[in-house]
């Protein structure tokens, strides 16, 4: 799967994202709107990742679904 896939189809992967970080909450999720470099920011501030560790967990989400 693509990015661009998630981009098209956000709002049946919210909850895919959402169950995967549970500490997103759907105003992160609003406000991420399907642009990986806002949702990898989220997950940078509630989980208190890397930059890179973010994009490598978004990378995983991908490949697994």
């Amino acid at each position: 799967m693509n990015w661009d896939q998630i981009e098209g189809n956000w709002k049946m992967f919210k909850g895919k994202i959402q169950s995967k970080w549970g500490d997103l909450t759907d105003d992160d999720l609003d406000v991420a709107e399907g642009n990986r470099e806002q949702l990898e920011g989220k997950i940078q501030e509630r989980y208190g990742k890397t930059k890179e560790e973010a994009r490598k967990e978004v990378d995983k989400f991908l490949e697994d679904n």
